[in-house]
């Protein structure tokens, strides 16, 4: 079910080893750990607490809330006992099911934002990302015989994508898809609303100073209680690098930042070739092609499930909409990697950026 890979590196925390600790001075110590059983990436986890104790309980609150929530969201796999997304695409054009609010909220969620912006990120696109993700695990499975969908097939399934025909009744807690060929893809936000509600969890636990990062949704949380620091610093990977590491080779540049989230979508991860051509997976509905304005987006913004939305979104739109778009919203900022390599951000991205004087102290 996920979207995107494009890891965001946290720069300067040396770096998330399991168990790793450092005396900070300040009274806290610093820990980290990963693991990779949610939304089908490596969820790595970095803190500064008074113990690691209280580090564990952190992280294991964070890893079950993280599992359930991929759980819910899957659009591949049955769990025992568990009503999630499969289960309505399953019993689509014949009956509503039964939720859990976390279900009910994203959709509402997706729908609001669909609603603010130009649509162009669809939660009920599945019939077609349904095909192309298809074609392209057989293109990866046998390289050889990689192809297309074909226009027609495309234009078929684009047929039965319409979100507002999406029932949900708020007071049965239920959700319904009207048309047997009709489906809900949340790639595009489930991962960064579900990194959003664990890290208020967290919060409201307790915790003071912490990073999630899932794959390319990077959320911050307080800041660094090492005594040094005043902002964390987020790296954003050059996307013709494929080795991924802290080297500032691999960077094309620093975001240094507090209580945001830091959300990009690409489209060097997951990508099939089709007669030496590169076809990735965030698709134009427009055209019903992969978009090809950008090499990537990167969102700042205060609400992780936003930044990953409106990352899709703003990848999705041409420059003379998307940018337009990111400087009307209160709050977001936003940088574009072009073609050719060229960065084009938000005046107040500038602000953020090592490139243009912003370091991780206070001046």
């Amino acid at each position: 079910m996920m979207k995107k890979m494009f890891v965001i590196l946290v720069f300067g925390l040396l770096i998330f080893a399991a168990g790793c600790e450092f005396n900070s001075g300040s009274g806290y110590q610093h820990y980290s750990d990963s693991f990779f059983d949610t939304f089908d990436t490596l969820v790595r986890f970095s803190a500064y607490t008074s113990s690691e104790e209280e580090f564990r309980q952190y992280f294991e609150q964070l890893r079950s809330r993280m599992l359930q929530l991929h759980q819910l969201y899957d659009i591949y796999n049955n769990y025992d006992g568990i009503n999630n997304i499969k289960t309505i695409n399953d019993q689509a054009g014949i009956r509503p099911v039964k939720v859990e609010r976390e279900i009910i909220d994203l959709i509402i969620f997706a729908r609001e934002w669909a609603g603010q912006t130009s649509g162009s990120t669809n939660i009920a696109f599945g019939p077609v990302l349904k095909i192309w993700h298809r074609y392209r695990e057989a293109g990866l499975n046998d390289p050889q015989t990689a192809r297309l969908p074909s226009t027609e097939e495309l234009l078929e399934a684009a047929q039965y994508t319409d979100l507002n025909q999406v029932v949900v009744d708020l007071e049965e807690s239920t959700v319904f898809l009207p048309g047997r060929q009709m489906s809900l893809d949340v790639g595009a936000v489930a991962k960064g609303f579900a990194v959003e509600l664990v890290a208020r969890e967290l919060i409201a636990a307790g915790i003071e100073s912490a990073v999630i990062s899932a794959g390319g949704n990077v959320s911050l949380i307080g800041k660094p209680l090492d005594g040094e620091r005043d902002y964390w610093g987020v790296g954003i990977r050059n996307p013709d690098q494929s080795i991924v590491s802290n080297s500032d080779n691999n960077l094309l540049d620093v975001i240094y930042a507090l209580d945001v989230a830091v959300v990009t979508s690409g489209d060097y991860q997951r990508f099939y070739v089709v007669e030496d051509r590169m076809f990735h997976h965030l698709i134009d509905p427009a055209t019903l092609m992969p978009a090809t304005h950008y090499r990537a987006v990167t969102v700042v913004a205060k609400d992780s499930g936003v930044a990953d939305f409106l990352s899709t979104e703003l990848f999705l739109l041409p420059p003379e909409r998307s940018l337009p778009l990111a400087e009307s919203l209160d709050g977001v900022e936003a940088l574009w990697v072009m073609p050719d390599g060229s960065l084009v951000v938000t005046d107040g991205m500038k602000k953020l950026l090592r490139s243009e004087g912003a370091t991780n102290r206070k001046n």
